[in-house]
């Protein structure tokens, strides 16, 4: 019989469809924010007819209050709350202080609560970055971090190892996994888009004079928070100390492109259609901080495989071509493209 599930930083892309699925299959939800007053009527609006079901609590990453409430009576944490910045922040603690004690206070909590299983959102990033010359990824590999990785990567990075000994440490009880989505796209809730889904809507919208040489592998919000549920459901021998990374394939932004005319032909007029050369790229880094990123992964293949998560899970997941196409036609129904 389902039970009550605590998802941390409720207002985010993919809190946002784990809820929604957890909802819909009966379950009982707690969510944080960090303001509930600007935050809670936006949520309830969001699942109008989930009444006491769904509970709103104000909290924060970097304190204690108010997280012991949010874990009363939870069977299960989804640990998903963390920074995802669209462009580089001066300061890398900024991105890892939050993701890594953020981390350890919700677990500190859940144990306190009595929660017996966890599941953190982790990320690719955890997996595939810092092993320069590698192209191929799986869910053992781990981002090397002494070779240099841009603050986003070590936070999480950080975050899940952090996760992991204190788990081994402090509560050899809690069954605890890691989901770690590559880049993450699929139909939006509303106008709060995440930073992946924003690299479609800014090819929809003819913000990219042209395409450059760079690319991502792709998974689906719906998959990722279906692997949530999943993980909350299994056996406990299938799932302790695992990591789930939900992916697809990897695809140049060219196809991308390619992808948004074909299957989505009503929207796809302003999308590029030539390559940025690569020496197009390296100068405007200098000037525009989100570029420096897209310099790094120029060329780059960099592919997860999302196989053991299909395996042990027992799922499918959604072909990327629909992926995006969803994307795209879910930006247009909440009137977010550019007219």
């Amino acid at each position: 019989m389902p039970g009550r599930v605590l998802v941390t930083g409720g207002t985010g892309y993919i809190a946002g469809e784990l809820i929604d699925q957890l909802l819909a299959q009966g379950y009982r939800v707690h969510t944080t924010v960090r303001d509930k007053a600007k935050h809670e009527f936006r949520l309830r609006a969001g699942w109008p007819d989930a009444g006491q079901r769904l509970q709103v609590f104000e909290t924060d990453l970097l304190g204690d209050a108010g997280w012991a409430e949010a874990s009363a009576g939870c069977d299960a944490v989804a640990h998903v709350a963390s920074p995802f910045p669209l462009g580089v922040p001066r300061d890398k603690d900024e991105l890892i202080v939050p993701a890594r004690d953020g981390t350890l206070r919700v677990l500190h909590h859940a144990k306190q609560a009595g929660i017996k299983r966890f599941i953190q959102t982790s990320s690719a990033a955890a997996i595939a970055y810092g092993q320069p010359g590698r192209h191929h990824f799986d869910y053992t590999d781990w981002t090397n971090l002494t070779t240099g990785v841009p603050p986003y990567i070590e936070s999480k990075t950080v975050a899940e190892r952090a996760a992991r000994d204190w788990v081994a440490v402090h509560a050899h009880d809690m069954v605890f996994c890691s989901i770690n989505p590559v880049a993450v796209f699929g139909p939006v809730h509303d106008d709060d888009l995440s930073t992946s889904v924003q690299v479609v809507k800014m090819m929809l919208d003819g913000r990219f004079p042209a395409i450059p040489d760079m690319g991502m592998s792709v998974t689906d919000v719906r998959d990722v928070a279906r692997a949530h549920i999943l993980a909350i459901e299994a056996p406990a021998e299938k799932v302790r100390g695992e990591r789930f990374p939900t992916a697809t394939r990897f695809l140049w932004l060219s196809e991308f492109a390619a992808i948004l005319c074909s299957r989505t032909p009503e929207l796809a007029a302003r999308v590029p259609t030539r390559r940025m050369p690569d020496w197009v790229v390296k100068t405007l880094a200098l000037v525009v901080p989100a570029m420096k990123q897209v310099r790094g992964e120029l060329r780059n293949v960099r592919e997860v495989s999302g196989r053991h998560t299909e395996d042990v899970l027992g799922f499918t997941f959604i072909d990327p071509e629909q992926t995006l196409a969803d994307t795209a036609r879910s930006l247009a129904a909440h009137n977010l493209l550019k007219r």
